[in-house]
């Protein structure tokens, strides 16, 4: 039987992911348990985040400010620190020229000293375009570089040609491709994300396996809502090796399907479910308003 493309794949994984996290939660239910003590017992209650900086237009609608000059995007993210606390800050690129987003990143590091560090363009750009970029921001206080290339081979000739830990949620997303980073490195930080890898105990096992290998391991986000948030807080508060803050597109949102509302950011941290299950209910009548929006404006594209 044919391999099936990895497109299939993932989604595949995504279902197995649905179907993990309801019953997991069933069965929290019926224990009277978190998810996180029925699998194994939290190592920590808050879960650190960064923030995300993308640029973007101007949006009337909803408040949202143009984001494109260097001046607009410090703005910016002061004010996301001001607002959730974060100690974090990563910038979403591949957007402008590599030469203007790094003038972009470099004026996030002298507006936020002694905070972490993180950039990720999407693999747009060249191998060459990775390297120069790279050992650009070397000297910066960096997390790692997401993604700057895409697949194990290019990302190894970036690794190789410069002094910077290379992360990635998309050349390494199951353990066919964990295997062969293991083998012959190309990536130093895993990004753990609960859906792309089928759900939260696949993870946890990818985790201790980045551990035996040492490599590092974060928590990637895929634009999730209330369900699968609180799935990754449960899964991070149970990796020991967890020692970057996550990724999360949380922050953007207006609303929630969960009933309450949002979770709440504290000092750039979301404190991990306590409730029975994943600690989170759905909003039915939220659920019913945001779904005949989905029917008319389609789905949200990564």
């Amino acid at each position: 039987m044919p391999t099936p493309p990895p497109r299939f794949t993932t989604i595949i994984f995504r279902y197995f992911a649905a179907l993990e996290f309801a019953c997991l939660d069933l069965l929290g239910q019926a224990w009277g348990a978190p998810v996180s003590e029925i699998l194994g017992g939290r190592l920590r209650d808050r879960i650190e985040f960064a923030s995300y900086l993308f640029f973007r237009y101007s949006n009337p609608k909803n408040g949202g400010g143009e984001v494109r000059t260097v001046n607009q995007l410090v703005s910016h993210a002061q004010e996301l620190k001001s607002k959730h606390g974060f100690k974090t800050h990563k910038l979403k690129g591949g957007v402008f020229p590599p030469p203007y987003e790094l003038e972009c990143y470099r004026a996030i590091a002298e507006a936020f000293p002694g905070d972490h560090l993180r950039f990720d363009p999407n693999c747009t750009w060249s191998t060459e375009q990775g390297i120069q970029f790279a050992r650009a921001i070397e000297g910066l206080n960096n997390d790692y570089l997401e993604d700057p290339v895409f697949g194990l081979n290019g990302m190894r000739q970036v690794r190789e040609k410069s002094r910077m830990a290379l992360a990635t949620n998309t050349t390494v997303v199951n353990f066919e491709q964990l295997a062969t980073n293991v083998r012959d490195p190309a990536v130093d930080v895993v990004l753990l994300d609960t859906t792309f890898w089928g759900g939260i105990r696949p993870c946890l096992k990818a985790a201790g396996i980045c551990d035996t290998f040492q490599l590092g391991v974060s928590v990637h986000s895929s634009g999730e809502l209330g369900i699968q948030l609180a799935s990754m807080l449960h899964m991070a508060s149970l990796i020991p090796n967890l020692s970057l803050a996550a990724d999360a597109h949380y922050h953007e949102l207006v609303d929630d399907i969960i009933e309450g509302g949002k979770f709440h950011y504290q000092d750039g941290a979301i404190c991990v479910p306590t409730g029975a299950g994943l600690g989170v209910r759905v909003d039915r009548e939220k659920l019913v308003k945001y779904g005949e929006m989905y029917r008319r404006l389609g789905p949200y594209h990564l």
